[in-house]
């Protein structure tokens, strides 16, 4: 959603996501991994759904799939918590994506490291 409405909501539904995810239900699945930040959130214009990009950081990659598939399965909570604290006609429909733009970058800056290390030698 564009715009300083867009760009307002989309900032207050990434917010407030990460507050439920963080606190409500981490509380119901003490499961989920240590570090889960919700990096960006994409509100369509006409207020129907949205897209959430979950960033999770775990050495164990299943516990991490496991994770992101308990916010996935959870989404219907998680809108629900919403419409309790946004003021807004209608809370819409939640699309979680895993945002791996962490792991890329890291992989890009072992690659770099590793080219750094072979010119030295």
């Amino acid at each position: 959603m564009k715009g300083t409405r867009g760009e307002r909501l989309s900032g207050e539904f990434q917010k407030e996501i990460s507050s439920v995810i963080s606190s409500k239900l981490r509380n119901d699945f003490p499961e989920l991994s240590a570090i889960i930040s919700v990096t960006s959130a994409d509100v369509a214009p006409d207020l129907k759904s949205a897209k959430i990009y979950i960033s999770i950081f775990d050495t164990n990659k299943e516990r991490a799939a496991e994770s992101f598939e308990i916010i996935k399965q959870n989404s219907g909570f998680i809108r629900h918590e919403l419409s309790k604290v946004m003021h807004i006609r209608t809370v819409p429909e939640l699309r979680f994506h895993l945002d791996e733009s962490m792991e890329y970058g890291a992989k890009i800056d072992k690659i770099l490291n590793d080219i750094d290390v072979k010119d030295d030698e």
